[in-house]
């Protein structure tokens, strides 16, 4: 497209392969700092849930020292899985169903039968493999490799980015917030897809009546995301960041006089949204299943005075709901022709979309280190 104003996008394949997914995975999904595991969700001694990241099954467990640990979720004696449940409490220790191994919830290897007969050495090196973890707004983050970068400069500089200063989304306290609801949806389409679409708002007006109400300048298509600092403005009347635009539960306590009335969206690579709003926080998490199927874990986060005293959430939920909806619904029609031989070469980035073109480059970057890309 020489002299053309638009950007190409990525080619189709890297939609609809299943050799790009596992190139991803193991480039992207193994090498980065993931979100996993809502902090609150283990609150005590011995408190556990499984989860898969990068085709790997790893347990993450709370600690009698308060700490949560994560480790991969495989015995050191012959390779059982130890936990097949997908949350639940231990009692005492981690133990194996086969051979009744069992660990310590800091990993080390603390019983098994004939273990009199090990060295100290041998029970050292059996401890369970602990994969890199760090708390960071009430979740906790996970890096598979064996030299994680940076948190600092890889994932808080992002919003640090988008913000102007990563210690406006600590007025926010979303590690005190409670979770208010979560729903749980299954997306036909590849992550990427569902990434994408948060980065821009060319389509907001064409595809959320609601949410272009509640902020008008949506309307317009610019993406609040490339714009750092900015927080688009509720628009006149509307008194909260609800599915009516009727009152929600009054500004957060630690927010600043220029974050009330105000909507900030960001998302931070590979697979995680942010979405603050004065009375709440939106937080979504992207689970890649295969290159088509996406799980995606949507909490919506309150003070917890207002989830204790059960207050009715519904049209808080209900705006963010319909968007995800909506959004999903369109990822999916997308996904259908990601494998046509009419996209094989890609599509193209209008100008407002430019900033997508900057995580296409971040893809590409991940994706080249030691594999090839598609052509």
């Amino acid at each position: 497209m020489t002299g053309s104003s638009f950007l190409p996008t990525l080619e189709g394949a890297f939609y609809s392969d299943p050799a790009v997914f596992a190139l991803e995975q193991d480039r992207v999904f193994s090498a980065a700092w993931i979100c996993t595991v809502r902090a609150g969700d283990v609150p005590a001694a011995g408190d556990f849930q499984t989860i898969e990241v990068a085709g790997e099954s790893i347990v993450a467990v709370r600690g009698k020292d308060g700490v949560i640990r994560a480790f991969f979720n495989v015995c050191r004696h012959r390779g059982s899985r130890l936990c097949s449940e997908g949350s639940g409490r231990m009692k005492g220790a981690v133990l194996c169903p086969y051979h009744a191994w069992s660990y310590g919830f800091d990993g080390r290897l603390i019983g098994a039968p004939n273990i009199a007969e090990m060295s100290d050495d041998d029970r050292g090196d059996r401890h369970l493999l602990e994969i890199a973890s760090r708390e960071w707004l009430g979740y906790l983050w996970l890096c598979l490799a064996d030299s994680p970068p940076s948190f600092e400069e890889s994932v808080i500089s992002q919003v640090a980015d988008r913000l102007g200063d990563a210690e406006r989304i600590d007025h926010y306290a979303m590690e005190a917030l409670a979770v208010g609801r979560r729903i749980e949806y299954e997306v036909g389409a590849n992550w990427k897809l569902i990434v994408e679409n948060f980065m821009e708002c060319y389509h907001c007006g064409t595809l959320h009546p609601e949410l272009v109400t509640v902020l008008p300048e949506f309307r317009k298509g610019q993406a609040t995301q490339s714009q750092a600092g900015h927080g688009a403005l509720f628009g006149d009347g509307i008194e909260g960041f609800t599915v009516d635009g009727d009152g929600g539960f009054g500004r957060l306590p630690g927010l600043d006089e220029d974050q009330d009335r105000r909507y900030y969206g960001m998302t931070v690579t590979p697979q995680v949204i942010i979405n603050l709003v004065p009375d709440h926080v939106i937080f979504h998490r992207i689970y890649p299943v295969s290159v088509d199927r996406t799980v995606v874990i949507c909490d919506w986060l309150f003070d917890r005075r207002v989830v204790d005293g059960g207050a009715d959430l519904g049209r808080s939920v209900e705006l963010f709901h319909r968007v995800n909806q909506q959004d999903f619904g369109a990822v999916e029609s997308t996904q259908l022709s990601m494998g046509s031989r009419a996209y094989r070469r890609g599509g193209v980035l209008v100008p407002v979309e430019r900033h997508i073109g900057l995580f296409h480059e971040w893809l590409r970057g991940m994706l080249a280190a030691g594999a090839a890309t598609p052509s």
